[in-house]
């Protein structure tokens, strides 16, 4: 790092190197550029990071947006970490160890509120692990209000799914393939008005408290479409899945062939 701090710093860059005691783990990239119409900014946000040897063997999500808003967070965020201005709310993305974490507890806290026996709450979301009991709790919360939760979990899960009376609406999977399944997915249904983001952060305290991890929502109707039907597809396979038991196991799931 230190070779590459040099590198960038004689052709131009300004680098920052980090925040003390916080680990900067989000995966954000914004380019300004003077256009006929303005200055634009293109704001480039990564479930994964930006290094070419793990882009060979992990699957990840990115999006490319010229969202306003979008682009306002980002330049604030940006402002806070290189210690340009103080602490910032933003509009349409979260930060931590600011309030990503407590953006997660709400929108679980709100599929319980919106969620009936009739209609029930959906919770969908994909993960690499899943550690911090606050949102494990949440979670559980959720399952007892009829909300039903989908995880896709590719490491760590300290949740136990399928207990009577604590999580029987709640089913994990984990799916071991060919490359390392390292995006991060949740969407909440959130009484039809569906809300669906992506994040470089996992669902574990070092991640939603000791590091600085971004949360973005998707707002373009098609690329919504495209991410909703990625992370259904994590739920419907019987080739590379493993289902998460009670007991802790996991259990291969079979094709239905």
């Amino acid at each position: 790092n230190i070779s590459w701090v040099s590198r960038l710093e004689r052709a131009g860059a300004i680098v920052v190197y980090g925040i003390a005691n916080l680990k900067v783990h989000g995966k954000i990239m914004m380019v300004v550029r003077r256009e006929s119409s303005g200055v634009k900014r293109y704001v480039h946000f990564s479930t994964g990071n930006y290094n070419e040897e793990t882009a060979k063997h992990y699957s990840d999500v990115s999006i490319f947006t010229v969202n306003n808003e979008i682009a306002n967070d980002a330049t604030l965020f940006f402002n806070m970490i290189s210690g340009y201005s103080a602490i910032q709310t933003m509009t349409r993305m979260a930060m931590s160890p600011i309030d990503l974490k407590s953006k997660i507890l709400s929108m679980i806290e709100r599929e319980c509120q919106k969620s009936t026996a009739e209609n029930p709450g959906l919770i969908k979301a994909k993960m690499n692990s899943l550690a911090d009991e606050d949102c494990i709790k949440a979670l559980y919360k959720a399952s007892c209000n009829n909300v039903k939760v989908l995880l896709n979990v590719r490491g760590i899960c300290m949740l136990i799914p399928g207990k009577k009376g604590l999580s029987e609406n709640i089913k994990v999977v984990s799916i071991i393939d060919r490359f390392l399944e390292h995006s991060r997915f949740f969407y909440f249904q959130n009484g039809e008005q569906e809300e669906l983001y992506l994040s470089s952060a996992d669902w574990m305290t070092r991640n939603l408290s000791k590091r600085v991890e971004v949360l973005i929502p998707i707002l373009q109707e098609e690329i919504f479409e495209e991410i909703k039907g990625i992370l259904q597809l994590y739920f419907k396979d019987t080739e590379n899945s493993y289902l998460l038991k009670e007991d802790g196991s996991w259990s291969k799931i079979k094709s239905d062939k």
